[in-house]
């Protein structure tokens, strides 16, 4: 009787356990966005569904070789990344899983999905040439940019993901030999050795080291809202400016690359971590998450914030023409960018070490 009754206690024990795992509702998120605007969406789903989201925020290696550490007992359900290369790079790692999901094929355009449903585009942002106001960038394209401006570019490091994923647009926007062609003419026109981050180029084309700088479209909103005094930021558009590349009529369109999210692999809050995803990819919730970055919404039914809106009129843009490729592309070709890039000493243009 003494034993059946320690049998009854002992599975009431693992029957109380596992219901209350069963109830505890959460979705853990590996990031490499590090934005109160996003804590204040995550906070809005939680109130929404009940789901708490758990963040842990790294740079995007570090968390894919973290999930493989992980092996088949993942800590993330969620990997979040500000690069489709390193998306690309999630799913070559084998650390992501297909998702079906109906609002997703919806709510994001199939040339900003994995082509085999493995993650999922949420936010938009163009790699721009940030200019010096004293001159006129009407006409400018990433093919024309060295014959326009010789001697006067200036971008940083090859190690950054956004420079290799525009160069891996190019590869499959005009193919390998005329990519190659591109970034060795870059290269020799470059005005300093690359360093900073996109922030930086434009303080260089201010302080004027350069009239052209290589950019993401987002940093120009950030320069344009700082409002510290003492930072280098500070008042920079005043004298630097902000053109959306190729919008001719016979133009491949700007490169446009994302910020993405994707299922991981044996992940223990599967339906939470699609919820989440499919939540930020709401037209409302769009809104509120592009504009509290500066970046573009991917759900088409979404309006871009006034700020954005006032770029394009600026360049008497009516509709913003993007490069018409599929940015699963961007992982296909990172291998070939970088040796590209390699191969025509980016980081140490010979020009200049002289």
């Amino acid at each position: 009787m003494k034993k059946l009754l320690m049998f009854v206690v002992l599975a009431l024990s693992i029957f109380g356990l596992a219901a209350c795992q069963e109830s505890k509702q959460e979705v853990n998120v590996y990031t490499t966005r590090h934005y109160d605007s996003d804590d204040a969406l995550y906070a809005q789903f939680t109130e929404e569904t009940g789901i708490t989201v758990n963040i842990i925020n790294d740079k995007a290696p570090a968390l894919i070789e973290k999930v493989k550490a992980e092996g088949d007992v993942p800590q993330a359900d969620v990997f979040f990344s500000a690069d489709a290369g390193y998306l690309a790079l999630a799913k070559n790692e084998g650390i992501l899983q297909t998702v079906s999901s109906e609002i997703l094929a919806e709510n994001v355009p199939s040339k900003y999905q994995d082509v085999d449903d493995m993650w999922f585009g949420l936010t938009k942002r163009a790699r721009v040439f940030l200019y010096d106001k004293s001159i006129d960038p009407t006409g400018l394209t990433y093919e024309n940019v060295t014959t326009m401006f010789p001697g006067e570019i200036i971008a940083r490091s090859s190690s950054n993901i956004y420079n290799q994923s525009l160069v891996a647009s190019l590869v499959e926007v005009l193919g390998e030999d005329a990519a190659t062609i591109w970034v060795n003419e870059l290269v020799s026109n470059m005005a300093r050795v690359p360093e900073g981050n996109d922030r930086d180029q434009a303080v260089a084309v201010a302080n004027g080291d350069a009239k052209i700088a290589i950019a993401n479209s987002y940093y120009y909103g950030k320069l344009v809202n700082e409002s510290d005094e003492s930072s280098s930021y500070y008042g920079v558009t005043d004298t630097v400016g902000i053109y959306f590349p190729n919008q001719g009529e016979d133009e491949t369109g700007v490169h446009m690359n994302i910020s993405g999210a994707g299922v991981i692999k044996n992940a223990q809050n599967k339906d939470n971590a699609i919820k989440l995803i499919e939540f930020l990819s709401r037209t409302d919730v769009q809104e509120s998450f592009s504009a509290t970055n500066y970046e573009f919404p991917v759900n088409e039914s979404a309006n871009m914030s006034t700020l954005l809106q006032s770029w394009l009129d600026d360049q008497n843009v009516t509709e913003l023409k993007e490069q018409t490729i599929n940015l699963s592309v961007l992982g296909e070709h990172n291998e070939t960018a970088v040796i590209i890039m390699t191969n025509a000493s980016w980081d140490n243009p010979s020009h200049l070490s002289n």
